[in-house]
């Protein structure tokens, strides 16, 4: 008797979707290390430094137990304070925050509103919830005011929550933030901003997209530490009262050993540092113009962003030539459904400091050559 297991990666395998864990080699253009933090000197001696006086590298329990260390609280301080909101939480990944803020604060009786696009951490955490949740299409102000009209016309009471990402992980594009700002002003909405391929990279000091809006009683936001800050965890930025409930309501935070205090003095270095890299961003910026003027001579689309997807279609396709390109040095992957969707299988091009415009260059001709 074959075990359904195999049988269902043998099906992916037929399709071309078939995942893999492979090591990292060639000149990267995949990771989300946008301003090049990850493996810095900087980086490295804010750990040393914390180490020398005393900051343990694990919590040894739950935040609610034994394991809530000063460096959490400190790093939960400074972080409300560079991101403008009353209060900040930290989670260990960026995955348990989305999921819990899904199936945490919404109550019974509410409405959730999302965007088709929005993150598979957020999707799971509706997965368990009798909240009342529809999926709006991608960055559609308008479908998601009629949805919002609608369950109200069919008698719906409770609070509405709208949750968006500011800068789409596979796409590139930004959420037309104005006009779900005034969309949730419009419906006394809670607005959730998932700011994670933004923080470090966008908005003043790298505060993301969102932080014109950040402070205000219907905001609650979400920056991922191990992207363009490159550490590690996530920071929950929110109103007290928020902050409160999901301390004592939300089972990713209750139910989990606390992050590492050793990674929590490490994020604090990585926000005084986001706050200067001025330089850094604009040396982004150059490379994001450098490789949307390749991709428009290369008939491509382009995002306006660090992210820049090449879509191929098929999933077969779009592996051969992530390979291609890989075996001549470039580390670029595909990516396939159901992480995208059907028929859009892709190249996702990430930009980095770790690279230079001669390191495009030589990516963008492996690229023509392979296509044509």
């Amino acid at each position: 008797m074959t075990d359904p297991h195999e049988t269902v990666l043998e099906a992916l395998a037929a399709k071309g979707r078939l995942r893999a864990l492979s090591r990292t080699a060639g000149r990267d253009f995949t990771s989300n290390d946008y301003l090049a933090l990850a493996q810095s000197a900087q980086l490295r001696d804010a750990a040393l430094e914390a180490l020398k006086r005393g900051v343990p590298l694990g919590a040894g329990g739950s935040r609610l137990l034994r394991g809530n260390h000063p460096e959490h609280e400190a790093l939960e301080e400074e972080a409300a304070s560079f991101f403008g909101s009353e209060t900040a939480l930290y989670f260990p990944t960026g995955f348990a925050a989305n999921a819990a803020l899904a199936a945490t604060l919404p109550r019974e009786g509410d409405l959730i509103v999302y965007d088709a696009l929005i993150h598979a951490s957020f999707r799971d955490g509706l997965e368990p919830s009798r909240i009342q949740a529809i999926e709006a299409p991608h960055n559609d102000v308008g479908a998601m005011d009629a949805i919002i009209t609608g369950w109200r016309a069919a008698g719906g009471k409770g609070r509405v929550w709208i949750s968006v990402e500011t800068l789409y992980s596979m796409d590139g594009d930004q959420a037309p933030l104005r006009d779900l700002a005034a969309l949730a002003a419009k419906h006394d909405a809670m607005l959730l901003l998932d700011e994670a391929h933004a923080t470090g990279v966008h908005g003043d000091q790298g505060r993301g997209l969102g932080a014109g809006y950040e402070g205000a009683p219907n905001i609650i936001s979400l920056h991922t530490c191990g992207k363009g800050l490159g550490a590690a965890g996530a920071l929950v930025c929110l109103p007290r009262l928020y902050r409160d409930f999901m301390v004592n309501r939300g089972r990713a935070f209750i139910y989990s050993t606390a992050p590492s205090p050793l990674m929590a003095a490490v994020v604090r270095a990585a926000l005084t540092i986001c706050a200067g890299a001025d330089q850094e961003r604009t040396q982004l910026r150059q490379l994001v113009r450098h490789a949307e003027a390749r991709m428009r001579a290369s008939g491509l689309p382009v995002s306006g962003s660090q992210i820049q997807p090449i879509i191929i279609g098929s999933d077969k396709d779009a592996v051969r030539l992530a390979e291609n390109l890989q075996a001549r040095g470039h580390d670029i992957r595909a990516i396939r459904p159901p992480t995208v969707p059907e028929g859009t299988a892709r190249l996702r091009l990430a930009l980095t400091l770790h690279v230079t415009t001669d390191d495009l260059d030589a990516l963008f001709d492996d690229l023509d050559a392979a296509r044509k």
